[in-house]
């Protein structure tokens, strides 16, 4: 009688595990895992740990701001070096943004994070795209991937591919990685790893910077 109540639950064992191996083969050969995965990290996300530390960052800025004579190093001046394209096939300089607070985010979509945190952005776009110039720079080889996943998920966000070499600057070894310029052109913010830029306290941040 043991004997067979432990078959039956081996058998069942077995079974799940088949189950859990067919959907896993599904998800990859359907290019869904990373959507999954990402789904699943957002629940991180809710938690606020990883997002960036904002108001450390705007304390250090104001205390610079109050000194009679604010010396700018040129290590805190962002590149705008940048040659970007657009879904349209049409090019521009990351230089034809100047004087705007700019947000700028590496991302690819076979990067789980990156989709993780793609709603939070679409929402502060929604929300900041009349005073903040967005820059979703895709890091995929095949830059239909991205305008595809952009269409399909509704979002419409302003997304682009490099043209030509990326400064030093932004060669980060990580993505997603979020860059913030502020209106005077200073690199205000690099941040890397994902993050809920829905947050109130990062929307204060950004238009503080103005």
């Amino acid at each position: 009688m043991e004997i067979k109540k432990k078959n039956k639950t081996v058998k069942k064992t077995l079974i799940q595990y088949g189950i859990f191996a067919v959907v896993a083969v599904l998800l990859y050969a359907t290019g869904m895992h990373t959507e999954v995965i990402g789904f699943a990290q957002r629940g991180l996300l809710a938690t606020g740990i990883l997002n960036p530390d904002v108001k450390e960052i705007a304390q250090v800025r104001e205390n610079e701001n109050d000194r009679e004579t604010a010396i700018v190093s040129d290590a805190s001046k962002a590149d705008f070096n940048l040659k970007l394209m657009d879904r349209d096939g049409n090019t521009m300089s990351l230089s034809e943004l100047k004087g705007k607070v700019i947000f700028m985010n590496f991302w690819a979509t076979w990067c789980p994070p990156c989709i993780a945190e793609m709603p939070s952005i679409d929402k502060l776009h929604e929300e900041m795209g009349a005073e903040v110039a967005f820059v979703m720079l895709s890091l995929d080889q095949d830059f239909q991937k991205a305008k595809d996943f952009d269409t399909r998920k509704g979002y419409n966000l302003p997304i682009y591919t490099l043209v030509g070499n990326l400064p030093s600057m932004y060669q980060s070894s990580s993505i997603p990685t979020t860059y913030i310029i502020d209106a005077n052109g200073n690199l205000a913010l690099t941040h890397m790893g994902m993050a809920d830029y829905s947050d109130p306290e990062f929307k204060k941040f950004l238009s503080d910077l103005k």
